[in-house]
This record gives C-alpha cells, sequence and structure tokens, in this order.
C-alpha cells in the first residue's frame, strides 16, 4: 500500500526531532551573531525584504489553492532545516553543512524558499546557536534567495534540455548548495577585504577554506535530493502534477 502524504509527513517530523537533538551546538558557515560590521547587517536585511514580500504571496497563493500543499511545504522546510544543521568541520575552526533548499525550490520555485529559508535560520539561531540575528538577513540573501534561484534555473535548463529529471534534481539542489556558500564567500569578502590584496584576496580566502569539504557536500546532497524527491514523486504524484514539476499521466 503506498504511504499518505500525512504519513511522510510524520516520519519527517520524526527526523526533525531526532535531528534537534543531537545537532551540537556551534558556529557554522552562516555568518555568526555580531560577526558583520552593522552597516553591512543592516543592508543585507534590507535587500531581503522585497523576497520575503514576493515569497509570502507565492505561497499564500498556493496554499489558498491547494491546502494539501501545507504538508509538503512542511516537508520541504524539514528538510532544509536538517540538512542545514548538520554541520562538518572545515578549515581554521570553520564549519560547512549542506543546505537542503534545492528540494523546496524545486517543487514551489525560488520565492518560497526565502520565507522557508528566513523562519529555519530564526530557529536555528535561537535553538542552536548556528547563526544570529543580525546577520539574518545576509544568511537569508544566500541560502534562501541566491541558491534556491540556482537550485530553480539548473533544473529548469535540464528539462527545457530534455535531460532526465534525476540529473535536473541532482544538479539543482548540489549547484544550489554551492551558489550560497560562493555568496556567502562574497559577502564575507566585501565587509572584510584583505589588506593587502583587498576583495579579490579576501574572496579568494573565504571561498578557498570551505571548497574543500564543500564540494563533495554539495555532491552528497545532491544525491540525498534526488532519493527523497522520488519518494516525494511517488506518494505524492496528485501535488506534484499540480505544482506543474511532474507532468500529468495521460
Amino acid at each position: 500500500m503506498k504511504m499518505s502524504l500525512r504519513n511522510v509527513g510524520f516520519k519527517t517530523c520524526c527526523m526533525l526531532s531526532i535531528a534537534m537533538t543531537i545537532v551540537p551546538v556551534s558556529s557554522a558557515m552562516h555568518i555568526m551573531e555580531g560577526f558583520l560590521p552593522p552597516s553591512w547587517a543592516i543592508a543585507w536585511g534590507a535587500l531581503t525584504i522585497p523576497f520575503i514580500l514576493m515569497g509570502l504571496h507565492s505561497i499564500n497563493k498556493r496554499l489558498k489553492d491547494n491546502p494539501k500543499l501545507k504538508v509538503l511545504l512542511a516537508m520541504a522546510a524539514a528538510f532544509v532545516f536538517i540538512m542545514s544543521a548538520l554541520k562538518i568541520p572545515s578549515l581554521t575552526g570553520s564549519c560547512s553543512h549542506p543546505t537542503g533548499i534545492g528540494l523546496g525550490a524545486i517543487m514551489f520555485g525560488p520565492a518560497a524558499m526565502a520565507v522557508v529559508a528566513l523562519i529555519v535560520l530564526v530557529f536555528q539561531a535561537l535553538l542552536l546557536a548556528h547563526g544570529g540575528i543580525t546577520t539574518l538577513g545576509a544568511n537569508t540573501f544566500s541560502m534562501g534567495i541566491v541558491g534556491p534561484i540556482i537550485a530553480f534555473s539548473v533544473f529548469k535548463m535540464v528539462e527545457k534540455l530534455k535531460g532526465p529529471r534525476w540529473l535536473g534534481v541532482f544538479l539543482g539542489a548540489a549547484f544550489g548548495d554551492l551558489a550560497t556558500y560562493v555568496t556567502t564567500s562574497f559577502q564575507l569578502a566585501m565587509a572584510f577585504p584583505s589588506e593587502t590584496a583587498g576583495f579579490v584576496g579576501s574572496l579568494t580566502k573565504f571561498m578557498g577554506i570551505f571548497a574543500v569539504t564543500q564540494i563533495p557536500l554539495a555532491i552528497s546532497e545532491g544525491i540525498l535530493t534526488v532519493i527523497i524527491f522520488n519518494a516525494i514523486a511517488s506518494y505524492s504524484r496528485k501535488e506534484m502534477e499540480y505544482l506543474h514539476v511532474l507532468a500529468k499521466e495521460a
């Protein structure tokens, strides 16, 4: 018997609860609390506001038209929370982690993921000391705006080229993950340019710190996203057809 969407959501919630109890509290690639100068923190926060408003409009419209999508959206948010809370030590005492944004971006579009990422980042900042409130705008911009846009665009490009769906999901999730880290490196390099090499030298430093662990993480995230996507497509085909992620069966 096929598993219902409600059962899938229940299992995801259980995974989320377990993850919240086992994930250690430490600093990671989310820019930590108070790390950015106030001017940059305010600028990034202001820049995210239009995207959040567009995301709220997109979510409200979809849920109003099809309330059954609430569980699917909650699952996408739980996936982001779990994936982005799993931290792996990187260089110079920093950490890397997957983002999980590709799955939701492919299903609901990049606009909705700005809101999802904001909610996830607030909970992680308050419960796990992962990221921070003052850096919420910068972290939302990298993980909730740039990452989802890249993930969605790559998925659609593969779809347009008639490539296999699994390849689009894999590349979308992987490149969305990498785009998040490249954006964060740009944010840090702009706020803290090198005294000798300027912005470029600082950017090279920050990107080099995370490349060692982030590239294999992006590949792993792509593979896991394909597995989760296929499971959802199997158990919730009608919802996926409504979202125009899957073609309607003849």
